[in-house]
């Protein structure tokens, strides 16, 4: 299993500007990892849906293998 970080960023005149990161330890794809970063991006902001504070994720794979 893979560490991930996701990086999510709200594009401001077509720059895009980093409103936050989250770290995922040990999912089994990146897909998976992208879905839990979303969701607890949501929830440490306080929304329903994590496209309510960014308009893009992008993720990463930070290494590490178990």
């Amino acid at each position: 299993m893979l560490n991930y970080r996701v990086n999510f960023a709200k594009q401001i005149l077509g720059v895009p500007f980093t409103v936050g990161s989250v770290e995922i330890v040990r999912a089994r794809d990146p897909l998976r990892a992208l879905r839990a970063a979303e969701l607890r991006f949501a929830r440490q902001h306080g929304v329903e849906d994590w496209r309510e504070r960014a308009d893009r994720a992008d993720i990463a794979s930070a290494g590490g293998q178990g």
